[in-house]
Formats: structure tokens, sequence, C-alpha cells
């Protein structure tokens, strides 16, 4: 990001927490707030310039946060472990809570990858009258085998590689955070984890779009969100893994930047 962080702050799970974030052309008043909502292991540092891009080839304004845990945001405590559930509370409690602080009384977009993009649909399933529409990157909506497979290789990757030291520039505590992602996904309870009941709840436009080599997710993700939420937008990408927006970029800045704008001028 071009732009530098400011923070605000949060009172959640009974303490008060750090939350860093960017704005992206807040001049442009009557523009749609595009909200970028990260991976398992993301941060507002590690989108790169990517939301910079997107807003500008679509004339968005945008906002991009690092949740609790990441980033530099405040970090998880050692002993916390994330339950089964803290993607519902990513999206229950800690997004309405960020929008508060902030002042975002309208509608957004939620742009989301990876555990973003299930945390970006859980949030519309709750308040559908708050989110003007999704752009999903490789969500996740139930456990797949591939998935547990390519985190287990991922622990592995930690103890044995590099890996430590390329994530300590993105968060102020790389190793809480990658323990606290990891040990939730390898907890054998997670393994139930689905969401799939929850999208019937969904009434707002959704674009989803997959890698067709993704490591960590089939087309059975996305495929399912459309046969359960009407209208949805599959963008299947060749040559792309769990990462569109960094394996082809400029693929998913078109797609959403239509899908977006068909919407606002149909």
């Amino acid at each position: 990001m071009s732009t530098e962080s400011k923070f605000t702050a949060i009172h959640w799970r009974g303490k008060d927490v750090r939350i860093e974030y960017v704005r992206i052309a807040p001049e442009r008043t009557d523009a749609p707030l595009v909200v970028f909502l990260h991976e398992g292991l993301g941060s507002v540092a590690m989108w790169k310039d990517f939301p910079e891009k997107l807003c500008e080839a679509g004339g968005f304004r945008g906002l991009v946060f690092s949740r609790p845990g990441y980033g530099r945001s405040t970090p998880r405590q050692p002993d916390e472990f994330w339950d089964v559930d803290y993607m519902h509370r990513q999206a229950y409690e800690v997004l309405p809570a960020v929008f508060e602080a902030l002042g975002i009384a309208e509608a957004p977009w939620l742009f989301g990858h990876s555990d973003g993009g299930s945390i970006s649909l859980l949030y519309a399933s709750r308040f559908p009258e708050r989110v003007a529409g999704l752009v999903l990157l490789a969500p996740h909506v139930f456990v797949e085998d591939l998935t547990v497979a390519s985190i287990d290789q991922a622990r592995q990757a930690w103890l044995e590689t590099d890996l430590p030291k390329k994530l300590a520039r993105y968060h102020d505590d790389a190793e809480a955070t990658f323990w606290g992602w990891n040990r939730i996904w390898l907890h054998p309870p997670f393994k139930q984890w689905n969401i799939e009941a929850e999208l019937d709840a969904i009434r707002c436009p959704v674009l989803a779009i997959q890698g067709l080599d993704d490591e960590y997710g089939t087309l059975a993700q996305v495929r399912g969100i459309a046969e359960r939420v009407s209208g949805t937008e599959l963008v299947e990408l060749p040559d792309c893994g769990h990462s569109p927006h960094r394996d082809q970029p400029e693929k998913a800045i078109v797609a959403t930047v239509s899908f977006i704008n068909d919407r606002r001028f149909p």
C-alpha cells in the first residue's frame, strides 16, 4: 500500500483493540465504497497495491484493514485459541464494530479473499440491508480435505523454511498470527465447519472468482454458492491458484469493475 496506515480502536471481547486501516480515494464521495477483507494470513500490507489499482480502475473508494491478530492491529495473545466460530465472530462482531468506529453508515461492497470471502458471506447473511454486494476470491463455505492438507503443508513450511521471516514483514507478531490460523484449521472439530445454510439469507449481488489451480479449495466452493444464492456470477480462471488478485490481477480487476458498474449503471 502506498498510503500510510492509520489506526482506530474497537471494544471487542472485553478489551480495547487497535485496528490498522487505510482509506483509498476518500475524496470520491459519490463513488461506491469497496471494503477489502484479507485472507487467513493477510493484512493491509499483504494486499500490496492491488486495492489501489482496483479502485483507480473502477473510480471507487476503498477501505483496507487488518483484522485483530493481523498486520499492525492488536496481535493475538499467545494463549488465545481461535474457536470454530472465529469467522462468525469476525462477521457478526468485528466488522460492524470497525464500520461504527470509522463512521461508515452506507452499505459497502465487500471484496473478500479466502477467509475474508467467508466472512463477507456471513456478514451479508446476517445484515442483508447493510451490504451492496459481494466480490469473493477463493472463499470457503465448507472444509475440504485438499484445504486441510495444504494447511498442514503450510505448518511444515513454517517449521522448515524461511516463512516466519517472510511473514514478519507483514505482521507485528507473525508467530501468533500464523499459529492462530493454522491451529484452528487443523483442529479436528473444525472439519465440520460449514456455512452453506447461512447462504440462503443472502440477497445482494455476488461475484465469485476461483482459480482452477487453487491449492486450498476446489470449484465446489464457488459452485456451491451459486446453487444457493440466485444470480451469482462465477469466474473460473485458468493458470490461477488461491490468490486471483496476485496470479491474475488484471482479470480480477476487469471482472470486478464490470460487475460493480453494471449494477451502478444498469
